[in-house]
């Protein structure tokens, strides 16, 4: 499941790129398949890091293959200033409760002119899973935080990033997280989380037409996470 609307960062080769919080890897992999890139990744998560490796490895399809993906921490990256050409940051900043420092990171590792995206959980199907189930939020690994549109591209604006676009994704996403959270958010047994889930991953592996053109008309309405598309200035 790809958040980022890659061919909207007009990645060339030879730029280097940083998926930051890369989990197991779905953005590396998606990068992996544009030829020419250097690509890396951090996450704080070892046993991600090592599925992340293993995927790679295992790409058939791969253009670029000089990629590095280790464990370490968003807000102190090990990376000098000024390393990247764009900067991906994918549904991580509502699990770190120094958002602000990561976001500082963010962009001091983020060249001149450089492109940093941030996605995060929209206000309103967050808002829903947490009414309906406080596990949803206090459960280990959960959000900490719901950001306001406006409230994240001030503090983004605060760091010296200009926003160019701002889109909407994954809203046939977001009644299946609210099923969970009527049912129990753990209850992966559920009859009706099962059959859903299974029509998720139906969707994302044959990719029908119909459903796709349902899930953009909805993404405005109900999409599940907000992406915000910055430029260095």
């Amino acid at each position: 499941m790809i958040t980022i609307d890659l061919h909207e960062l007009k990645l060339k080769p030879g730029f280097a790129v940083l998926d930051a919080g890369c989990g197991t890897g779905r953005h590396l992999r998606a990068l992996a398949k544009l030829p020419g890139l250097k690509i890396f990744g951090i996450d704080r998560n070892p046993a991600d890091v090592a599925e992340a490796v293993r995927a790679l490895r295992e790409m058939p399809d791969a253009l670029s293959r000089d990629v590095s993906v280790t464990s370490a921490d968003i807000t102190q990256m090990p990376f000098a200033d000024e390393t990247f050409d764009c900067v991906i940051c994918s549904e991580v900043l509502e699990h770190i409760p120094e958002h602000e420092a990561a976001l500082k990171e963010l962009v001091r590792v983020l060249k001149p002119r450089g492109t940093l995206v941030v996605s995060v959980p929209r206000y309103f199907s967050e808002r829903i899973c947490w009414l309906i189930s406080p596990a949803y939020a206090s459960d280990e690994g959960g959000h900490i935080r719901i950001y306001k549109k406006k409230d994240l591209r001030r503090m983004l604006a605060g760091q010296g990033m200009k926003c160019w676009k701002i889109n909407y994704k994954h809203a046939l996403h977001a009644p299946y997280w609210w099923l969970k959270c009527l049912v129990g958010i753990k209850n992966d047994d559920n009859y009706f989380v099962k059959l859903y889930h299974q029509f998720l991953v139906w969707d994302m592996f044959c990719k029908p037409r119909a459903v796709r053109v349902l899930e953009e008309a909805l993404n405005p309405v109900i999409g599940k996470s907000i992406v915000f598309y910055l430029r260095k200035g």
